[in-house]
């Protein structure tokens, strides 16, 4: 870091950039917890009933064996992970339409508009596995040594999401209805992913082959190995990398390809 006449710091751009980051996501969680009497409690509690009611359908209801057990830590170990990417890429539909002006009339990188919303429920994440944690000690769960994967998952998972939101963030701008579109094709996805079961559960069906080629996939079971070593599946990992890489590169192209119009529709 060089000095400038003036005696002040000059950071370079890549700096820059992250101090800004990190400032903008700072506020957004202190927005976010200032206005709600629980705060950090909301963050955990959408998954934790989600958790709930398919815990209990799967094993007090149909009494279908599923995923491995102790199946509300099996749960919880993709459904915490898919509260981020959904979040994020939800919150990504209106990144551009939200802070228009503020876009507009700063000269700040307008990327970071996006990845401020991936870091933020990245960090939501991380808060939340406290309570993976308490229930993996309840019931018994025991943490084997692939959970050095976990920080794999991390890097994988948001390289996919800052991919996907940049594609999805530019293009509301230009069809409004991409917005809704998203909120189904989210929906789906929480089903064609292994959340309430596992990659092994699609073998029955032939089906694990093609589940590899959804990139949530193979970043789920790096984080279920930490309790589940066999729902580890490298073939989709690879997969996965591949698919988040390419996401990430067609969304800086379609970014770089769509700012101008964008600053101009907003």
């Amino acid at each position: 870091m060089a000095n400038t006449a003036l005696g002040r710091p000059a950071w370079s751009p890549l700096t820059r950039y992250r101090r800004i980051l990190w400032l903008l996501t700072v506020r957004d969680l202190r927005v976010r917890y200032s206005t709600s009497a629980l705060g950090y409690v909301w963050s955990i509690l959408d998954p934790l009933v989600m958790a709930g009611i398919y815990w209990f359908v799967f094993t007090q209801i149909f009494d279908r064996p599923v995923g491995e057990q102790p199946y509300i830590v099996f749960l919880l170990t993709a459904l915490l992970p898919w509260m981020w990417f959904n979040g994020a890429v939800s919150d990504a539909t209106r990144a551009y339409l939200r802070e228009a002006k503020l876009i507009r009339s700063t000269k700040i990188p307008r990327t970071i508009w996006v990845a401020r919303l991936v870091l933020s429920k990245g960090i939501e994440f991380i808060a939340s596995l406290p309570v993976l944690a308490f229930f993996a000690v309840v019931n018994g769960a025991v943490l084997n040594w692939e959970a050095v994967y976990f920080l794999l998952g991390v890097v994988l998972q948001t390289i996919l999401t800052l991919g996907v939101g940049l594609i999805v963030a530019p293009l509301v701008v230009f069809f409004r209805d991409l917005e809704r579109a998203t909120k189904l094709a989210l929906r789906f996805l929480f089903y064609a992913s292994p959340i309430i079961y596992g990659i092994p559960d699609l073998q029955k069906l032939g089906l694990d082959g093609l589940a590899a080629f959804n990139p949530l996939a193979g970043i789920f079971s790096l984080y279920r190995a930490a309790f589940f070593p066999d729902q580890l599946n490298w073939y989709a990992v690879l997969i996965g990398t591949l698919m988040s890489c390419i996401l990430l590169a067609v969304g800086l192209l379609i970014f770089v390809r769509t700012e101008r119009a964008v600053l101009k529709e907003i």
